[in-house]
C-alpha cells in the first residue's frame, strides 16, 4: 500500500525528510478497525516526532488525525462494522495514518459527522479530544451546565486546539472566553470560533486582561507560552482558579500558584492509549458527542486549507507551514 514516512531526522526542506513508501497492509488486531484512509490532517506532533524521534530500522509513518471507511474489523470489535465512515486521532505508539490503510483500536474512534466531508472531519479528532479532555476532565467544567459562569483565557485561539476550546466553551458552557491572537486574520478567525474578547499575545498580557476581564480569570487553557506567562496567570486568576497546559517546557515556577490555591493540570490526549487505561473508550464517546454537536450545527470544522493528495511532497509542505507557527485552523490532505 502507499504510505508516507521517514527514515532519518532531517530538516523539512530536505527531500528525504518525508518519503513516499510501499508498505504491507496492516492486519487488524482483535479490537482493531482496518480503515481505508480518505483524508488526514497535520498537527505539531507530526513535525516534532519527525525532527526528534529516531525511526529505528524501519521507516516510521506519521499522521494522527484521519477520516476514512472501515474495510475490515478484528474478531472482538463491537462498536463498528465494515462500511462505517469514521474519524479518529489514533495512538502515538502505533504507526500513523499517513497510509492508504490504517489499523486503529475501535475504542479511540468515532463515527464521522454526517454533515462533513472526510477532509473536514479529519481536522477535528486530535484537537477536539484535547479541548474536551482539557475543559471537562482537567478543568472540571460540566458539559451543558449553562448556569456555570466565569471567564476562560485560551492562548493561540486561532490555532487547532484553541479554536476547538473556544467552540466547545461557547456550545456547552456560559463562560466568557478571552482568546489571544496577534494578526487581524487570526483575531477574526478566533471570533468566529466563539471568542468574546481578543487580546494580542505579542504585547504584555496583564494590562489587556485587566481591561477585558476586570473581575479576573477563573480558568486558563494554555496552549503555548505557559512558562513565560505563568506569572501573568497567577496574578490574573481568582482564588481557586485552574490552569490546564498542553505545551512543552523544561521548568515551571509552580510556587507562584500556592497563595491562591490555583491548581495546575496537564492535558495529553495520548495518555489513555499510551498507558492502555481502562477508560480508553472515553475517547470513542467524546468523538461521538463532538460528531453530534457538529451535525446539529453547534460546532464546525476547523479545516482551513487542503493541500491535495496524501504524498511526501504535500506533507513536507504541510510540515513546513506548521513549523512556521502561522497556521490558522487545520491543514488537511485528501486521497491518494
Amino acid at each position: 500500500m502507499r504510505a508516507v514516512g521517514y527514515r532519518e531526522n532531517l530538516p523539512v526542506d530536505d527531500p528525504q525528510s518525508l518519503l513516499d513508501l510501499e508498505l504491507p497492509v496492516p492486519r487488524p488486531g482483535p479490537r482493531d478497525l482496518l480503515v481505508r484512509v480518505e483524508a488526514v490532517a497535520v498537527n505539531p506532533v507530526d513535525y516534532k516526532i519527525r525532527q526528534n524521534a529516531h525511526p529505528g530500522p524501519e521507516p516510521r509513518v506519521l499522521g494522527w488525525d484521519a477520516a476514512g471507511t472501515v474495510v475490515a474489523v478484528g474478531a472482538e470489535v463491537e462498536l463498528f462494522a465494515v462500511g462505517d465512515h469514521v474519524y479518529y486521532a489514533g495512538a502515538l505508539d502505533r504507526p500513523g495514518a499517513n497510509a492508504r490503510f490504517h489499523a486503529v483500536d475501535e475504542r479511540l474512534v468515532g463515527r464521522k459527522p454526517a454533515t462533513l466531508s472526510f477532509a473536514e472531519a479529519a481536522a477535528l479528532p486530535l484537537t477536539s479530544l484535547t479541548a474536551w479532555e482539557g475543559l471537562f476532565e482537567r478543568l472540571g467544567l460540566r458539559t451543558g451546565a449553562l448556569e456555570q459562569t466565569g471567564t476562560l483565557l485560551v492562548t493561540a485561539a486561532a490555532g487547532g486546539v484553541g479554536s476547538m476550546v473556544a467552540q466547545l466553551a461557547r456550545a456547552l458552557t456560559s463562560l466568557t472566553v478571552v482568546g489571544t491572537a496577534s494578526r487581524p486574520e487570526t483575531a477574526a478567525f478566533a471570533r468566529t470560533m466563539g471568542v468574546d474578547h481578543v487580546i494580542d499575545h505579542r504585547r504584555p498580557l496583564a494590562p489587556q486582561l485587566a481591561e477585558v476581564a476586570p473581575g479576573g480569570l477563573d480558568y486558563v487553557f494554555s496552549t503555548t507560552g505557559t512558562d513565560r506567562n505563568l506569572d501573568v496567570y497567577a496574578e490574573a486568576l481568582n482564588p481557586f482558579g485552574r490552569i490546564v497546559a498542553i505545551d512543552d517546557f523544561d521548568t515551571l515556577p509552580i510556587g507562584l500558584l500556592k497563595a491562591k490555591s490555583i491548581s495546575f493540570h496537564w492535558e495529553f490526549m495520548y495518555t489513555r492509549s499510551m498507558f492502555h487505561t481502562a477508560d480508553q473508550s472515553a475517547q470513542h464517546h467524546i468523538l461521538t458527542q463532538v460528531a453530534r454537536l457538529v451535525d446539529v450545527g453547534h460546532l464546525t470544522t476547523t479545516a482551513t486549507r487542503d493541500l491535495g493528495p496524501i504524498n511526501a511532497a504535500n506533507l513536507r509542505q504541510a510540515h513546513r507551514i506548521q513549523e512556521s507557527g502561522t497556521t490558522i485552523g487545520k491543514i488537511t490532505l485528501t486521497g491518494f
